[in-house]
This record gives C-alpha cells, sequence and structure tokens, in this order.
C-alpha cells in the first residue's frame, strides 16, 4: 500500500490550491518572492552554485578556516545569491536578471576575495585597525547587506539596524540625553568594528549560522525530501482527526512537529496550513479562528524542544549552557503552550457542536507507522548525539547522513541522488533569509559593542521598573515584542538576547531564564499586531481578516504569555534549581522532584481552566460571571505559592463540579422532552 493512498479523496481534496499558497508565501513571506528564470542555463549556474555553497559547508565542519574569513565567505557569497535569485522589487520581471544584479552579485564576491587578500595584514601587522580601503570595502559591504536584506527580509530590520548604525556618528553630541552620550568615533571606529573583526558583520550572529543554523536548515530540507512533512500529518491525523473539533487538533499536533524542525513561523504556517485549515473550515470552525490556531500553533513549534527551530543551538552558544539543559527546560514550557491550544480548540468544539472527521475517512494509526516509522530515527539520532556531547556541526552533518540512509528502508521515502541534489539546492535557497538576517543584526551587535549601548538599554529598562521585578518583566516582554517585530525566530532571538535580557540580570534572574523569557517573546511577535506576519499569512489562507485573526491568535498563546513570568519566579518549571547560584551560571541541580510535580500538575490544571474561561464553556456554557472567576482562579492556581495553588485548584474544581452538574441536568431536561414528545 502507498503512503498516498493513506488519505482519502476527501481529504486531500480539501487543500488549498497551489497558486493561493504561493500568493499568500509572496504577500507575507518576502523570501517566497524569487525569480523563475527562463534560461536553463542559468538555472543550471544557480543550481551549482547551491550545491556547491553547501558541500563547502559539509567540509568546513571538519576542516575550518580561520573565523573570520569562514564567515566572511558564508555571508557574502549568500548575498551574491541573493542578488541572483530575488527580483530588486515584487512587480520586477522574474525570468532574468538584471545587469546591475551582476554586477552586485560579482561585488558581494568581491568583497570575501579583498578581505582574503588582507587577511594576514589586517590580523598581524595592523591588529585589527582599519585602513582607508578597508573602511571603502566596508562601507561597501554594509550597503550590500542592506540591500540584500531588502530583498529577503522586507524593510523593518535594514530601517532596525540603520538606526543603530547611525548611532556612533552621533553619539558624542551633547544634544542628545545624557545617558546616550559616548566618546566621538570615526569611519575607521566604525566600519572596521564593522568588517575587519569578529563583533560587527561577521559576529556570532554569523558564526551561529556558519556552525549550524544553516547545516540545520539543510537538514529540514532532507527530512521534507524523505516525506516526513507528509509522515507527520498523516500521524495527527490518524490520532486527533477523529475527536472532537479533530482538524483544528491536527493542525496543533502537526504544526508544533514541523515548527520546531523547519524554525519558520510563515512558512509553517503556509506549508501545514494548506492542508489543515481548509478541514478546520470543513467541520464548521470559523475561518478567523481556523487561521488563528495554524498561526498559534506554528509559533510554538519554535518553542518545542528538542530543536526549537535551531534557536536552542543559538541560545547555547550565546550563554554558554549546554544544549541539553536548554532542551529539557524548555520541554514543561511547551507541554503547557500546545495543551492550552487543544484544549482551547476542544472547547470551541464543544460549545459549537462541531464533530471530528469521519474514521472512514482517516488514516490508521498502525498503517502511518508502518509506512513512516524510519523517519522518526533521525530525530531520535540528533538527539542522542546532542545529548552524547557530539558537537553541534557535527551532529547536523552526521544526521543528514541518517536522514539519507534510513529513506531507503521504504521505497515511497527513497532518496535518489537527483533528490539529494535538489535538498541540497532548497536547503540553500531557505537558508539564504536566515543568513543575511543574521548578517543585519551583526550590525546591531557591532554598535552594541562599540558603544555600550546595550548597557544603556539596561539600565533605561530596569530604571522604568522602579526597582519591581514584576515591572521590569513586563516592560522587557513590549521590549522583546517590538524587537521581534517581522523577524525570523532566530534573528529575533539573537537581538532580544543582546538588547532585552541584560535587564533582568540586574535582578539576579539566572541566564537561562532570562534568555528563555525574552526568546518566548521575541517569538511571539509573530501573532501580535501590528507586524503579526504568521498571524496575516495564515488568515491570507483562511480568507479571514488579519486584525481579527492575529488577536485570537494571541488568545490561543494565552499560556504563552503567561508561563514565561511563572518561571521567572519558579525555576521548577525548568526542571532547574538556582537557589544560592549566580545570574551568570551555566550549570545547574535539577529541580526536587516534588517541586517539578507540583509545578506540572498546577500548571496545567490552571492552563486548562484559563482555555475553558477564555472559551466560556466545558460541558456547557460558563456565564460571564463564572467565567471571570474561573480566569482568576486559574492566574491565582499558577502563581507559585502552596496556599494559591490550593485556593486556585479548589475554585476551579467547584467551577467544573458546577459545570457538569448543569450540564448534566440539561441532557436529563433534553431526555424527558424527547420522551414526552
Amino acid at each position: 500500500m502507498k503512503s498516498e493512498k493513506l488519505k482519502p479523496a476527501a481529504i486531500t481534496d480539501a487543500e488549498i490550491p497551489d497558486e493561493q499558497v504561493q500568493k499568500v508565501l509572496e504577500k507575507y513571506d518576502t523570501d517566497s518572492n524569487t525569480r523563475r528564470w527562463g534560461n536553463k542555463g542559468l538555472v543550471w549556474f544557480f543550481s551549482l552554485l547551491t550545491i556547491g555553497y553547501a558541500l563547502f559547508h559539509f567540509y568546513i565542519t571538519f576542516n575550518p578556516l580561520p573565523t573570520l574569513l569562514q564567515r566572511s565567505f558564508h555571508l557574502t557569497f549568500a548575498m551574491a545569491l541573493v542578488f541572483l535569485l530575488y527580483p530588486t522589487f515584487k512587480k520586477q520581471n522574474r525570468t532574468k536578471v538584471p545587469f546591475y544584479d551582476w554586477i552586485l552579485f560579482a561585488l558581494s564576491i568581491g568583497s570575501f576575495v579583498y578581505l582574503y587578500y588582507v587577511y594576514q595584514d589586517i590580523v598581524t601587522t595592523r591588529g585589527g585597525i582599519a585602513s582607508t580601503t578597508d573602511v571603502l570595502v566596508a562601507i561597501l559591504t554594509v550597503i550590500l547587506v542592506f540591500e540584500a536584506a531588502r530583498r529577503v527580509t522586507g524593510w523593518i530590520l535594514p530601517i532596525l539596524a540603520f538606526l543603530f548604525l547611525m548611532y556612533p556618528f552621533f553619539s558624542h553630541q551633547e544634544w542628545l540625553p545624557r545617558m546616550l552620550l559616548t566618546r566621538p568615533f570615526d569611519l575607521a571606529d566604525i566600519f572596521g568594528q564593522m568588517f575587519t573583526k569578529t563583533e560587527g558583520l561577521f559576529s556570532t550572529a554569523i558564526g551561529a549560522s556558519v556552525q549550524f543554523i544553516f547545516l540545520f536548515i539543510l537538514f529540514g530540507a532532507f527530512l521534507a525530501k524523505s516525506g516526513m512533512g507528509k509522515f507527520f500529518n498523516d500521524l495527527a491525523l490518524a490520532l486527533a482527526g477523529h475527536k472532537q473539533g479533530g482538524p483544528a487538533k491536527v493542525a496543533v499536533l502537526s504544526s508544533a512537529f514541523m515548527g520546531s524542525v523547519n524554525g519558520t513561523a510563515v512558512g509553517n504556517v503556509v506549508s501545514t496550513g494548506a492542508f489543515t485549515i481548509p478541514l478546520m473550515k470543513k467541520i464548521g470552525y470559523d475561518k478567523n479562528f481556523s487561521g488563528a490556531v495554524e498561526a498559534s500553533s506554528s509559533i510554538g513549534g519554535q518553542i518545542l524542544p528538542p530543536i526549537m527551530g535551531a534557536s536552542a543551538f543559538i541560545m547555547a552558544e550565546t550563554t554558554g549552557i549546554s544544549y541539553g539543559t536548554i532542551a529539557l527546560s524548555a520541554i514543561i514550557p511547551a507541554f503547557l503552550f500546545f495543551i492550552t491550544s487543544i484544549m482551547q480548540v476542544h472547547y470551541r468544539a464543544g460549545r459549537s457542536n462541531l464533530r471530528g472527521l469521519p474514521k472512514a475517512d482517516l488514516p490508521e494509526v498502525k498503517k502511518v507507522m508502518k509506512q513512516g516509522w524510519h523517519l522518526i530515527i533521525p530525530l531520535i539520532s540528533l538527539i542522542v548525539m546532542l545529548f552524547a556531547g557530539v558537537p553541534v556541526s557535527y551532529a547536523a552533518f552526521y544526521t543528514i547522513l541518517v536522514t539519507i540512509i534510513v529513506s531507503w528502508m521504504r521505497k515511497h521515502t527513497r532518496m535518489y541522488p537527483k533528490d539529494i541534489i535538489k535538498a541540497l539546492e532548497t536547503g540553500t535557497r531557505q537558508s539564504l533569509s536566515t543568513i543575511i538576517a543574521c548578517g543585519v543584526v551583526g550590525i546591531v551587535i557591532g554598535v552594541v559593542n562599540l558603544t555600550g549601548f546595550g548597557a544603556t538599554l539596561t539600565s533605561a529598562i530596569t530604571s522604568l521598573g522602579q526597582g519591581s521585578l514584576l515591572l521590569t518583566l513586563i516592560l522587557t516582554m513590549f521590549a522583546s515584542l517590538v524587537l521581534g517585530m517581522g523577524l525570523p525566530s532566530i534573528p529575533a532571538y539573537i537581538i532580544t538576547a543582546i538588547m532585552a535580557a541584560p535587564a533582568l540580570a540586574m535582578f539576579d534572574v539566572p541566564i537561562l531564564v532570562a534568555h528563555l523569557f525574552v526568546f518566548y517573546f521575541g517569538i511571539f511577535a509573530n501573532i501580535t499586531p501590528p507586524v503579526a506576519l504568521a498571524s496575516f499569512a495564515a488568515s491570507g489562507l483562511a480568507g479571514g481578516d488579519p486584525m481579527r485573526t492575529s488577536i485570537i491568535s494571541i488568545r490561543l498563546s494565552v499560556a504563552g504569555f503567561l508561563v514565561p513570568f511563572i518561571f521567572v519566579y519558579d525555576h521548577a518549571m525548568l526542571l532547574i534549581d538556582a537557589t544560592g547560584l549566580p545570574a551568570n551560571a551555566t550549570e545547574f541541580a535539577f529541580a526536587s522532584v516534588s517541586d517539578i510535580v507540583l509545578v506540572l500538575i498546577t500548571s496545567t490544571i490552571a492552563v486548562i481552566a484559563i482555555s475553558a474561561a477564555v472559551e466560556g464553556y466545558i460541558k456547557t456554557n460558563l456565564g460571564v460571571i463564572n467565567r471571570i472567576i474561573l480566569g482568576a482562579a486559574s492566574i491565582i492556581a499558577i502563581i507559585p505559592e502552596m496556599i494559591t495553588n490550593f485556593i486556585g485548584i479548589g475554585i476551579i474544581i467547584v467551577i467544573y463540579a458546577l459545570n457538569y452538574m448543569k450540564a448534566k441536568k440539561e441532557n436529563d431536561s433534553s431526555v424527558n422532552i424527547e420522551s414526552s414528545i
């Protein structure tokens, strides 16, 4: 039995046409606005470049170049590919490459060639001090990075980076507030920082990209080529499709699985939403709610271990905390996020009497697992290698090999040489937006390191917080939401980690806790207005209203907005015990089993109750007063104090019991009426 027969026509016919999916992608996902050349020679040329670029990264995984050269090659050649692949403007002819893009292509490569030529002089004779020629090449490279970023990410990130770049030119002016004043900087200071050191364009952001982000994006492409996405969809359908509100639960599960691997909220919305959104609408979910389920689940995938959209590895690199500690710490918060989403769609389905899909139209769990169980092996092997201490880049490379090998265990997943080549090309294409975004983020990092602006922002946040941790957390949350607007998850985390996380260190919040806090809210910027890209993309697929979809997405993600505050106060939610440790500690003891069990039980009950309060339904409708009481009790129950836990849970139990009795009475009345008729 072939895998494509697992889903009957009743399911596959509901999928959104590819043309509509592509339109939504091009509208909300800037890096999908690519050229489609008519010239076969150009197609072959670009394919060879992308494949060569990928293979070169395999080589430097085991034979690294000097840091500055390796990062420079990674960024400048990605820029060169961008100028061939992406048109200058959306409405430009996409069948050919204009002459000026060939010039930009050559200048991008020339930037690396120049740096390679003067590298020894920079690191020995000049000690990193920029010459006049260095400054000119640096200015040109920065302009090229801005233009490449505008094409693949839109205007927001380049404008943000440009504002940062302008700061050191004026930071000594007396008309600035005292806290913003610095010493004067000249062109050599500013652009030497950007180009001849590993603190600007070629910062740790690009370092993370070249070491493991690129490889994990390639890994995602290989998984997709082997049929992993289809396996996750089929498995989610088999497990939850027939349940109350089944298609929405399928959306939550499949988007969670894929979002963790592919690391892109908007791309995940479009790839899984094209299938799940029509199914949700088909059984009666509102179009805005359908889009919101897909959007909130897709951003949730970014916080789901073990991969967390590759951000877990960057966090490990940035904080010095082991990957295993980060992945384990993220388990309970991710669980609470998704249990909230599932329960909200469950209660919404109950309130609207929405049933699942007929079992006859769904694949069987046993058959799905029989056809695709082997596709789980790469993920398991990745986790084993990472927890065994294998370097992340090595683990990514070995996992790609494992993916190819296990794909041969079934004919329908088998990857032939052409599939491998296509995965290399696809992975490289998909990585370009992230690489360029990391390069632009490097400009922000360079300015922060040069001027000390990060310390200034930290001081501003803590001053506004007036010595209150809670108020500082709220201010940091809003700062992270603003800094993360319109950005992919990886650069969003990098910026928030630099700009917002240090404010929490002033209150002795452990570095792991602080980074997870800003990471969450940088991710959630994808569903919060005014630039809620994931929600807007989902509304485009569902035919809904973008702002209404965004608001519902926030409601579905309510646990994600509460849980970070809780784990700041109760570290047991992250499975760690930081008692007596300094804020910059990188190793932690496990929290006691009793503390972990308590926080897991109370938090789970609380977020389920919040879901019921939000939807106004348990077994039957909740009145306004009961909804308010239940919502307040949920907040009380999740506060990390024993007395509040018991009070909150006690109230929740009473509300649930009353609702069950009310539902039973309504059912009995209905039966009596039917009997009398």
